[in-house]
């Protein structure tokens, strides 16, 4: 059991994850969490961040701090997203390990997975095959995250475990049409011709590929769930267990916005992995399910996306 005046230390508290975390944490009674954005401490630089491990003294890290984005930004942008998540991970885990924190839970993602993995997929399906190349960069710096947390067990002794969620979504997401993932850029742009009056909505691909999407609140009660109930160096998955096609996943936004005009089809633009669905047998069997359904979910953060992005 974690106790609640244990300090924990969100790495990433701002982003969607790590907004989450802390609601989840707070709303629970946890009354030692510090936040540190990045004026205050820069994740990137390794003395900065080692001085504040030293000093702080946290018992349990959850690294949530990465730089993502949808396909279009991963492709145009590589070696951001390589370099900058190396240098952030490294410098955390390293930390975290000479500091001694009790527990450190590091969140991956579900592009690890080989692009021909079988569906859903395991845990065991990480490294038997070639990447998706639109997020290559992003599932190299994740996985080589995974690497060094196994290692720091493996050769220290360390408490450390790593979770790969599935696609998540929800309050704090990232709205930006040029950065952010399918169901928030959807989201947006179906709000946006509903109040253009636009007839058609124009969606990237073919509307065939299959994805699998996890309320970010739910994300974050897997979190805690893991860091009190499991200590397996090896990989986990976080998801719902369930899929939807990205045109069902368009039909369900446009209904939830109001938006009733047509959907059009861009297929000059990529689709990506063709299906990734997580297998979640190995967290169900611990005894966590999801609890937000996809509608109920979309409808939340609609709501959140009015009051705060809304022009």
């Amino acid at each position: 059991m974690i106790d609640k005046s244990e300090k924990i230390f969100v790495a990433g508290y701002r982003g969607l994850v790590g907004c989450a975390l802390i609601r989840r944490l707070e709303a629970g009674g946890f009354t030692n969490v510090p936040k540190r954005d990045r004026s205050q401490l820069d994740l990137a630089d390794e003395a900065a961040v080692q001085n504040f491990f030293a000093q702080d003294k946290p018992a349990i890290v959850i690294f949530a701090a990465a730089k993502v984005g949808g396909i279009k930004a991963n492709s145009d942008f590589p070696v951001e997203f390589l370099l900058d998540n190396l240098r952030v991970q490294n410098s955390v885990i390293r930390a975290a390990y000479n500091a001694k924190v009790r527990k450190l839970l590091f969140l991956g993602s579900s592009c690890i997975y080989p692009k021909e993995a079988p569906q859903p997929i395991p845990e065991s399906a990480l490294l038997t095959g070639p990447l998706e190349p639109t997020n290559e960069a992003y599932a190299i710096a994740k996985i080589a995250g995974i690497k060094l947390c196994q290692a720091y067990v493996s050769e220290y002794g360390a408490n450390f475990i790593s979770a790969m969620p599935t696609n998540l979504y929800g309050p704090n997401d990232n709205f930006d049409l040029e950065s952010s993932h399918v169901l928030a850029a959807l989201l947006r742009k179906a709000h946006e011709a509903k109040m253009r009056r636009a007839r058609e909505l124009v969606v990237w691909g073919s509307g065939k590929p299959r994805r699998e999407f996890l309320h970010v609140d739910d994300a974050a009660g897997a979190c805690l769930f893991l860091l009190e109930k499991y200590d397996s160096p090896e990989i986990i998955n976080v998801g719902s267990g369930t899929d939807v096609s990205i045109r069902e996943l368009a039909e369900l936004i446009c209904d939830v916005v109001g938006f009733d005009g047509e959907l059009a089809w861009d297929a000059t633009k990529p689709d990506g992995m063709p299906r990734k669905l997580l297998d979640v047998t190995k967290l169900n069997n611990l005894g966590w399910h999801t609890t937000i359904p996809l509608r109920d979910g979309i409808a939340r953060t609609y709501d959140w996306f009015r009051v705060n992005c809304a022009k």
